[in-house]
């Protein structure tokens, strides 16, 4: 089975008590800084890197079992820096996972881990084909779909997000696309104040996420 090498102190901590089996992890000072940048091919090892078993993503429909899960879904979002800053703020915030669609999209790499700072390795992250079809799947399954757009009329304190929800995403530039927007129930959006047009997506995730944190609460 291929494996995969990941870099930087916290995500190899996270990954050695995580799901995955470490295969193997080089240190400083026993390997050179250049010896570990080669091997992970990113300046940003922090003085470890490791060899992990490829990532194992969870099976969407398990995310829909848990009572009152809260699940985020990231449509085509392609930085693998923004799905691992999503991934820490959802991991922190209790989230019963993350569902991304399997093209057009950033897939769990050392880049992700190491944005994250090992969160991917403990938060369920499902891979679907068709997001607009997982989304009516949840709804069928007694969820609330909620799409963030910076639009939007309602601001997230305004809505009900206590009981099974899922909160949509869209990828950087484009928002969501118009199949997946018409496959939620409702859209909210953050009030803006300054002269910047939107947050980053992970900005966004975050105050989304806690909003339904204190709600529940």
């Amino acid at each position: 089975m291929a494996s995969q090498l990941i870099y930087g102190k916290r995500p190899v901590a996270e990954a050695e008590r995580g799901r995955r089996e470490v295969r193997r992890v080089w240190r400083a000072p026993e390997t050179s800084a250049e010896e570990l940048e080669r091997l992970c091919g990113s300046a940003d090892h922090q003085g470890v890197v490791a060899e992990v078993d490829p990532y194992p993503y969870a099976d969407p429909r398990s995310l829909l079992k848990r009572d009152d899960a809260l699940i985020l879904v990231l449509d085509q979002v392609q930085d693998p820096r923004n799905l691992g800053a999503v991934c820490r703020s959802a991991e922190v915030a209790g989230a019963a996972g993350l569902v991304i669609p399997e093209r057009r999209s950033a897939e769990v790499t050392a880049a992700a881990c190491k944005a994250s700072a090992g969160a991917v390795e403990h938060l369920a992250i499902a891979r679907v084909r068709n997001v607009a079809d997982w989304l009516a799947e949840a709804k069928g399954s007694g969820f609330w779909i909620w799409g963030a757009d910076v639009g939007a009329k309602d601001a997230p304190w305004r809505v009900d997000l206590t009981g099974p929800t899922v909160l949509v995403l869209g990828g950087e530039g484009n928002g969501i696309r118009p199949r997946v927007t018409a496959a939620c129930d409702g859209l909210l959006g953050l009030p803006q104040r300054g002269e910047i047009d939107s947050l980053n997506v992970s900005a966004a995730a975050t105050a989304l996420l806690f909003e339904a944190v204190r709600q529940r609460d």
